[in-house]
């Protein structure tokens, strides 16, 4: 099963500063047919406006993969980090038992991301955060892992649960395949940019694509494109 969520379908809501478009329930938008997926509770596509962002708020039992498109985050945190993440890298927080933390854009231009939330399986530990810089031509037209959860993957940012967050870049009529670890997974891909088309079904820019009872998918890029998905428990 592969449920298509068009771009122009999703809730969301415009502050002025922050454009947010959510893929399921979060805040005040509600949508009792879209809680989550498995593991999967909250993919945000944000536009943050030059100078402006989240300020302080706290966060408990949950991983937060920030993947940028476009400008850069600025992060602070209660445990002493900072940091500056931008286009093409990732940053994650694992909030554990508590973390307070504030996220900007210092820049003069838009940034625009990506917030993944997948929940923890872990009992609750110390918080943590990491970036990573992940060069878009070593991702070209094959998946490489961004935030994993499984120990194999050494080169990739660690979550604290049983998933991974990968990424890819696929030039115009590329394909690429992609193989679940079983049917009971769930994965979640978007399409940060390109056209593509996903076991037969196309889907535009930013639209979501929820798959589950799937071994395995295969990725045609109908236009130059740049993929996200997160596999799931």
């Amino acid at each position: 099963m592969i449920e298509h969520r068009s771009f122009e379908s999703l809730g969301g809501a415009n502050h002025g500063w922050l454009d947010a478009k959510h893929h399921f329930s979060f805040a005040n938008y509600y949508d009792a047919k879209h809680m989550s997926w498995g593991s999967l509770r909250v993919w945000n596509d944000d536009i943050i406006q030059p100078n402006t962002g989240f300020p302080s708020h706290p966060h408990k039992d949950m991983e937060i993969i920030t993947y940028v498109r476009e400008g850069a985050i600025t992060h602070e945190d209660s445990l002493g980090n900072k940091g500056r993440t931008e286009a093409g890298d990732v940053q994650v927080m694992s909030a554990g038992s508590g973390i307070v933390h504030s996220e900007y854009n210092l820049e003069a231009v838009e940034t625009r991301i990506f917030q993944i939330w997948i929940e923890s399986n872990q009992k609750p530990t110390s918080p943590s955060w990491g970036a990573q810089p992940f060069p878009k031509d070593e991702r070209s037209g094959r998946f490489i892992v961004l935030a994993s959860g499984f120990s194999e993957d050494t080169e990739a940012l660690p979550i604290r649960t049983d998933a991974r967050v990968l990424g890819a870049t696929l030039k115009a009529g590329e394909q690429l395949e992609y193989s679940f670890a079983s049917a009971d997974r769930y994965g979640y891909l978007v399409a940060a940019k390109g056209k593509i088309d996903i076991n037969g079904q196309q889907f535009n820019a930013r639209d979501g694509a929820a798959i589950h009872q799937e071994e395995k998918i295969i990725i045609t890029a109908l236009e130059e494109a740049e993929l996200v998905l997160v596999d799931a428990s």
